[in-house]
Formats: C-alpha cells, structure tokens, sequence
C-alpha cells in the first residue's frame, strides 16, 4: 500500500492513469512512470509530475533507463522529509522574537539540495536563473547546476518576486542579472543574461518582462 515506484497505464477501464494521479494528488503521489499505447498524453503526464513516459511497444533498454531515472528520483525523495526540516529551520531561524501581524512575508534566501548523499545550502542571491525539467527543478549557479525536487509554482510563490521574475512556463530568471530583451525571427523574445546565457520568453509573459525591465 506505500510503493516506491508505480507504473500506471493511461487508458484503463473505469479511470485513466491521469485520473488516478490527479485523485491521489500530484504531491502523494509515489514516483509514478506512466505506460502507455498513446504518445497524446505524454503532455498531460508530466503535468501531474511522471518521472518517465513508456510508449509501448519498448525494448528492455528503454526500461532500464526508466527505472535508472526513477531509482535516482526515489533516492532524492529519501532526502525530502530532511530538506522540508532544513526549509523550516532556515525559514523560522529569525522568528524566536515576537511576532507581528503586520510582519513582511518571508521568502526564500536560501535552498538546500541534495548532492552526493549530502545536504548543502545555495543562497537564492547566487542563482542565477531556474528551469523546470520534468517534476525537478534546476537551480544555475555559475558553472554549477542543482536539482530539487519542486514546482516552479511552488518556487515562483516563495522566491522574492522584486528580484525574480517567471518568464516562461519553466523559466525563472534573476532579474538583475538580464541584460537585453530579444525579438527573435517569427515574432518570439528571450533575454540574454549578461553571461550571454539567452533563456526564452513566453509571448503571454512578454508584456510583464518589458513592464519589469522598465
């Protein structure tokens, strides 16, 4: 009744695999790898957070490749319980004096992640921008890239949004860290970052970059 990893099909009687995922919620939900006849909904799975997408019919190396994924995945998630205790901590570190109703709200100044078996900290004053890959998101720093496992809705509502600004659907960038909007052929923007980085812009979100860039 608590597995580590499911391998859920899309079109089953009574209730799609979609549907299973989405009752179940997307956060209780165990390292989940959808399999499937149809390519259609491999948009819809990663959605509700799949970690892989098998479309059959597939070899026994497209298997193992799914399982190396999820067996990396399912040791990130035996950290998790211990980076949402670290999370506390650093976020309720300054709270032991009275407290406020009119206090500012608190965001995130720093992030733990998990490399190499080990817990470490990463300031959100040295990221440089995030994107989302699959249910991870990836934290840029300089040459060095960290993988957390969260939504970039989740990260958009606790990093400070006078210093980061969501651009794309799995784009967050530091906003003082950009230094030109482009206009790309057919009419697409993205912003280059001063260390030339070029990251794209999402037409629903262009106008808002334009009113924050000034």
């Amino acid at each position: 009744l608590r597995p580590d990893l499911v391998f859920l099909d899309v079109q089953m009687p009574g209730m799609t695999g979609l549907d299973v995922a989405q009752a179940v919620g997307t956060a209780a939900m165990p390292a989940t790898i959808f399999v499937t006849a149809y390519d259609r909904f491999a948009l819809q799975a990663f959605e509700v957070a799949a970690i892989d997408y098998l479309l059959k019919p597939f070899d026994d190396e497209r298997f193992a490749q799914a399982v190396a994924r999820a067996r990396k995945i399912i040791e990130l998630q035996q950290v998790e319980e211990t980076t949402r205790k670290l999370l506390a901590l650093l976020g309720d570190g300054a709270a032991s004096g009275p407290k406020s109703a009119a206090t500012e709200p608190r965001y995130l100044d720093r992030i733990p992640v998990e490399s190499r078996g080990q817990l470490r900290v990463v300031r959100t004053e040295d990221i440089e921008y995030i994107t989302a890959s699959g249910p991870y998101a990836e934290l840029h720093v300089g040459s060095n890239t960290w993988t957390i496992r969260e939504r970039m809705q989740t990260l958009e509502e606790q990093l400070d949004p006078a210093r980061f600004l969501r651009i794309h659907r799995s784009i967050i960038v530091r906003l003082d860290l950009v230094d030109t909007l482009l206009k790309r052929p057919g009419g697409d923007y993205a912003v280059r970052l001063r260390n030339g980085v070029e990251l794209s812009v999402s037409r629903a979100r262009r106008e808002a970059v334009e009113q924050r860039l000034g």
